[in-house]
């Protein structure tokens, strides 16, 4: 069941919700709780019910790990036991259904056998709901959780808004919010504004996210299919899939952390202005954040830390030292990341080209800081211009690599992108330049037109969308500006200094209901999550 469908939006959600704030009104907590895991439940199942099965064995196999991690000695090996006992059937059972077909291809391409396997489908949200409980056993270990009811447990991994696609959640964040009073009873507030972030994440996917597709998916399916194509083409594809991705990925955060305000449950925010970082550090700090943080906290600070000490004990010089603190702990976390989208070396090579990044980005800050009095830019604007620009075509650069279904198509599309296929020009232009146009035809450039191959729909109104869409993820506000979310806190504060901000007025449910009403009359052509895959 998607967000974007007229069954959740008009069935589904009306029903739950009601029935949850029904029920919580008469202080039964419990069955409200139940109620929610329930249509939880459901609508994971509505997918594939055969994966329910797998859904609930997850859940209760990690609670009771969990348990037993609160209740077990310190001393000796068994409580690290239990620990490694969970993080192995939980990366087993990941293992099986998403890189099971990738090892065992590899495995015949590189021992020439032909081994094969039934279809594996991969279950929706796995990767999510996998990782979400592996740092709930890991905390547990470290006898940073409480013994929680089994209930809230089930509900902080099922809750519909999160489960398929995040944003992912920490138990210490979810949890003691279903002991709170205040979710049972239905409050115009929260639900105005639960509808509004709602809102504007239906509206950044169904008309931005699905309107540019049009112009990414021929171009990177014509890559696929051997077609070359032009310089032009190229970048603009990859423009395109670039705010297509982040509309589309926004938008579903958005439209959960809405329906989750709803029922009074606050996510934390995956987004901030990604296309607004000034540097791949900046970047990461923006984009999927709850997967940063979780990459962050649970393998880069203990792989840091880890080796930081083997170095201090070793006494390595300075080279040395930066290799086992800084890159390798990089390079281990962003192959990580870049397998955790997908099982393929696409998504691995993505992983390592940002790795690379965040390398050359500490190498290029030390030696800055080396040369402190050296000023190389005097202006701040025009370094923080200099600087939004290589992240931003870096990140658009690696987004090809992200797409393209595989390894010869990424090259076929980076090699068009850096002129190596030629250059093409309009054909208008030919005899209109002077010796400009001579000096260009020397240089390798024709003048054949800039969308040759067709694959690019009508280029005018694409081109204008990419402007369009740039404008919009680049110089306007987003979601937690407009709702006034403080940072610290993650509450609404009413602003009354800044016009963009919301407040409950009249003006802004009539905009609300606008944009509510633009999304579902273009549902008919609704489709999928892009992050659904992973």
């Amino acid at each position: 069941m998607l967000f974007n469908s007229y069954i959740f939006i008009f069935i589904f959600l009306p029903i739950t919700l009601l029935g949850f704030h029904l029920i919580g009104k008469q202080g039964r907590h419990r069955v409200a709780i139940a109620w929610l895991v329930g249509a939880s439940l459901f609508f994971y199942g509505w997918w594939n019910p055969a994966y329910l099965g797998l859904l609930l064995f997850s859940i209760i196999f990690n609670y009771s790990i969990g348990i037993s991690l609160g209740s077990t000695s310190d001393s000796g090996l068994s409580k690290k036991a239990v620990l490694v006992t969970g993080i192995v059937v939980n990366l087993s059972l990941l293992g099986y259904f998403k890189y099971a077909n990738f090892f065992i291809d590899n495995l015949n391409t590189l021992a020439s056998t032909n081994i094969t396997l039934s279809e594996i489908i991969l279950p929706l949200g796995i990767s999510f709901f996998t990782f979400q409980q592996i740092t709930y056993l890991v905390d547990a270990y470290d006898g940073k959780t409480k013994e929680y009811n089994f209930l809230h447990y089930c509900l902080f991994v099922t809750f519909f808004p999160q489960l398929i696609a995040g944003p992912i959640v920490h138990h210490k964040e979810m949890l003691p919010q279903f002991a709170k009073d205040v979710i049972y009873r239905l409050n115009s507030k929260y639900l105005a504004i639960g509808l509004t972030i709602f809102a504007l994440g239906l509206f950044k996917k169904v008309i931005l996210a699905d309107g540019i597709s049009i112009y990414a998916t021929p171009v990177f399916d014509a890559a696929e299919a051997g077609v070359v194509l032009t310089f032009f083409e190229a970048w603009a594809g990859s423009f395109a899939y670039a705010f297509q991705l982040y509309f589309d990925f926004s938008g579903y955060s958005d439209m959960a952390i809405g329906l989750a305000y709803m029922f009074g449950i606050l996510l934390p925010f995956n987004f901030n202005s990604p296309y607004k970082a000034i540097n791949i550090a900046d970047f990461w700090r923006r984009w999927h954040i709850t997967l940063s943080r979780l990459i962050r906290d649970y393998l880069w600070n203990p792989v840091s830390l880890s080796l930081t000490r083997y170095a201090m004990n070793k006494k390595y010089g300075r080279f040395s030292t930066f290799i086992l603190n800084i890159v390798a702990p990089i390079i281990f976390s962003f192959f990580l990341i870049g397998l955790w989208h997908g099982a393929g070396w696409n998504f691995v090579l993505f992983g390592l080209l940002h790795g690379l990044y965040i390398i050359i980005f500490n190498i290029w800050t030390r030696v800055k800081y080396s040369y402190q009095g050296v000023v190389i830019i005097k202006s701040k604007n025009v370094s923080h211009i200099i600087g939004w620009l290589i992240t931003f075509t870096s990140v658009v650069l690696s987004w090809v690599l992200f797409r393209a279904d595989s390894i010869e198509a990424s090259i076929s599309i980076y090699s068009s992108m850096f002129g190596l296929n030629g250059i093409s020009l309009p054909v208008s232009l030919d005899g209109k330049i002077g010796f400009i146009g001579g000096w260009l035809e020397g240089m390798g450039v024709v003048f054949h037109g800039m969308f040759v191959n067709g694959v690019f729909g009508s280029h005018f109104v694409g081109v204008g969308w990419i402007f369009v869409l740039g404008f919009i993820s680049t110089m306007l506000f987003n979601t937690q500006e407009i709702m006034f979310f403080e940072k610290t806190t993650k509450k609404i504060m009413n602003h009354q200094y800044f016009w963009y901000r919301w407040r409950p007025t009249k003006v802004w449910a009539v905009f609300t209901a606008v944009l509510l009403i633009f999304s579902i009359l273009n549902l008919s052509n609704f489709s999928e999550f892009l992050y659904f895959q992973f």
